[in-house]
């Protein structure tokens, strides 16, 4: 890595985060006027204690020295900010699709932590997708029909037969999905990695919440961008505790472990968010969490409707059981519909299954087993049929 690192600015949205440590040490501090010495729960002391701890913990991950370093590999094709990045490795080529408003680093995080590297290192050939920065005048169709289908033709040919394995990745997830059932004749075989079908699973109110939220950002720089901190708030007031829970946690830990660099590598990739489109978060929002269209069966991309029950191809399903972000109910309902799948349940949450301590064991060595086992599945591909999504 050359030159100065920008400053760490989070965790975001950093206001939202402090606000709520303010508000919890200002109920404490109210409910210690009527404080006893036998009166249960209630400690004032730990309580302060523990926001400081939070602070602490923000300061130390800003000063931490790590910093990602990994070089970027070969760029075999583009598409304006958009890039393919091939990984190299002889065998099965697969394509990899983050979500778009994380990037694709949480598949390549950090030396001993690259999901991708380690398969490339394994008897696979990995190439990933970087969606590149957001782009305002695209709708989900532009993201999905058109640059999605073109990075996944251009991998194709890399493939046996013109086809390659294509895994996504949360968002990435459902965006494949969505090409699978269209365009079989470029995909061999569908990985699933957390990714979301059912919207209102779970229960709860966020899904209305975030509904609720879809026309209520401002325009950023005079473009429809929905800005990352907005993005974020979605999800921090779902759970506002879990961020100071986890600073508290790193501020603990010897900050020359690993457990701690790997903290600061997740903390980073987690700050450095994407902006939407607002087209694209206007259909997610509205489409997704509000209308649940996809598992209603009226979810359509260049006006095809996106059935799962129609995807013949082997599929693979990995559905987290500690996942905060997609709720395991939601790939579950994916993956229930989807003819023949196999299922992994890796233990870990959303980010942990994919570079945490444990994914070599728990995802990325079964990944790379199915991978081997249906990389060069016999059979021709199907022939486009009229009414296929056009690679546009």
């Amino acid at each position: 890595m050359t030159g100065t690192a920008p400053p760490r600015r989070g965790p975001r949205p950093l206001l939202l985060h402090l606000t709520f440590a303010m508000l919890r040490s200002s109920i404490s501090f109210a409910g210690s006027a009527n404080w006893k010495p036998a009166s249960p729960g209630l400690n004032l002391d730990a309580a302060v204690a523990a926001e400081a701890a939070f602070l602490r913990g923000i300061r130390a991950w800003r000063a931490h020295p790590w910093r990602r370093d990994l070089p970027d590999p070969p760029v075999v094709w583009t598409e304006r900010g958009a890039r393919l990045l091939d990984y190299g490795g002889a065998g099965p080529v697969v394509l990899f699709v983050p979500s778009l408003i994380n990037r694709w680093t949480v598949l390549d995080l950090m030396s001993g932590h690259s999901m991708v590297r380690w398969l490339a290192a394994s008897g696979v050939h990995p190439l990933l997708l970087d969606w590149g920065p957001p782009e305002p005048d695209f709708s989900l169709t532009d993201y999905i029909a058109g640059r999605l289908t073109r990075a996944l033709s251009a991998a194709a040919t890399q493939g046996d037969a013109g086809r390659a394995i294509l895994a996504g990745y949360c968002m990435g997830g459902t965006f494949a999905t969505a090409v699978a059932a269209a365009r079989p004749d470029l995909v061999r075989a569908l990985i699933l990695l957390a990714a979301p079908w059912d919207f209102h699973a779970g229960g709860g109110d966020l899904p209305r919440r975030i509904a609720a939220g879809a026309v209520s950002w401002p325009k950023a720089g005079g473009l429809d961008v929905v800005p990352v901190d907005w993005l974020q708030t979605l999800f921090a007031v779902a759970d506002p505790d879990a961020i100071a829970a986890k600073f508290r946690r790193f501020r603990a830990m010897a900050q020359n472990s690993e457990a701690a660099r790997l903290f600061v590598a997740i903390e980073d990739w987690l700050n450095d968010g994407v902006a939407l489109g607002g087209s694209v978060a206007r259909e997610c929002l509205r489409d997704w969490y509000g209308a649940n269209l996809p598992m209603a069966g009226a979810w359509r991309i260049a006006g095809l409707a996106i059935d799962p029950t129609g995807i013949a191809m082997p599929t693979l399903a990995a559905v987290p059981d500690r996942d905060r972000i997609v709720p395991p109910d939601s790939a579950l309902a994916l993956a229930r519909l989807l003819p023949g799948a196999t299922l992994l349940r890796p233990g870990g949450g959303h980010v942990g299954m994919m570079a945490g301590r444990g994914a070599p064991d728990a995802l990325w060595a079964p990944v790379r087993d199915w991978i081997l086992a249906h990389g060069a599945a016999p059979g021709r591909p199907r022939r486009p049929r009229r009414g296929d999504m056009a690679l546009s």
